[in-house]
């Protein structure tokens, strides 16, 4: 018997689990955007035309593809004091011009705001003990975006956290173990192409939901950057409870508190 399978979780970290479980089983992007334009965003999303959908997937590509060069080669070797107020403020300023120009802003302003969620991101993994020097931990990082991102309608058996990590498991270490014996990045390498795609499938869920909202002629710049504001919350707290999730791992073992997950999930 291990030493992780013998260890008793301690009631301050199944509280920190059980946060993590609700932030990650039950998503509250929709809910946040639906106080801030009084309308539900999934009913306005489904009305958005077919060339918004292709702008869409577009801009959710070329912000992955951003977010994972910064992860993998720029990311600070510590995090920076006040770091996430800051993330928010220039997220929301990024959101204010895609509130006041609309979609034709998209292609610029989604992949600022990924990178900018992105370093966001690092920081909380970064004081939930994770080295990004790994490419591992690193990857770990971008694929928050594909845990953020979960459609109203979707089986939970394919949505659900676990769901969603053993989907992408093989793709992050095998670009991860690409990345560490090179050394450097090669450009369109096939792997993180893969990558990218995955988690681009899910996180494009959640950029239509922003751009629907950010869409209505009622929004303008102050609701736009509200959106954006609302955009980046909910990845940091998505990021927040992933990372929890991972560092409980390390401490008491993957199965340990994959059983104990499941146990809360059932209960929620």
């Amino acid at each position: 018997m291990s030493l992780q399978e013998t260890i008793e979780i301690t009631s301050e970290d199944r509280d920190a689990l059980r946060r993590a479980v609700k932030s990650l089983e039950h998503p509250g992007l929709a809910a946040r955007l639906t106080n801030i334009i009084g309308k539900p965003v999934e009913l306005i999303g489904y009305a958005l035309p077919s060339f918004a959908s292709k702008a869409i997937t577009s801009a959710t590509s070329k912000g992955l593809e951003a977010a994972l060069k910064v992860a993998l080669r720029t990311l600070p070797a510590s995090p920076r004091t006040h770091s996430q107020l800051l993330h928010r403020v220039l997220a929301t300023a990024s959101g204010a011009a895609g509130g006041t120009f609309g979609l034709a802003a998209l292609p610029v302003e989604l992949p600022v705001s990924t990178v900018i969620m992105l370093r966001s991101i690092a920081d909380i993994a970064r004081s939930e003990g994770e080295d990004l020097s790994d490419p591992e931990a690193a990857l770990s990082c971008v694929e928050v975006f594909a845990l953020g991102g979960r459609a109203g309608s979707a089986d939970a058996s394919e949505s659900g956290y676990f769901a969603v990590r053993s989907m992408l498991a093989k793709t992050v270490t095998e670009a991860a173990r690409f990345v560490a014996e090179r050394g450097v990045i090669k450009e369109g390498a096939p792997i993180l192409l893969k990558f990218v795609t995955q988690v681009a499938a899910r996180f494009g869920l959640v950029v239509t939901q922003k751009v629907a909202a950010q869409a209505l002629p009622v929004v303008g710049a102050v609701g736009g950057a509200a959106v954006n504001y609302a955009f980046i919350e909910h990845f940091q707290e998505v990021a927040r409870s992933h990372f929890t999730v991972r560092r409980l791992e390390r401490i008491y073992g993957k199965e340990n508190i994959r059983s104990e997950y499941d146990l809360i999930a059932g209960e929620l």
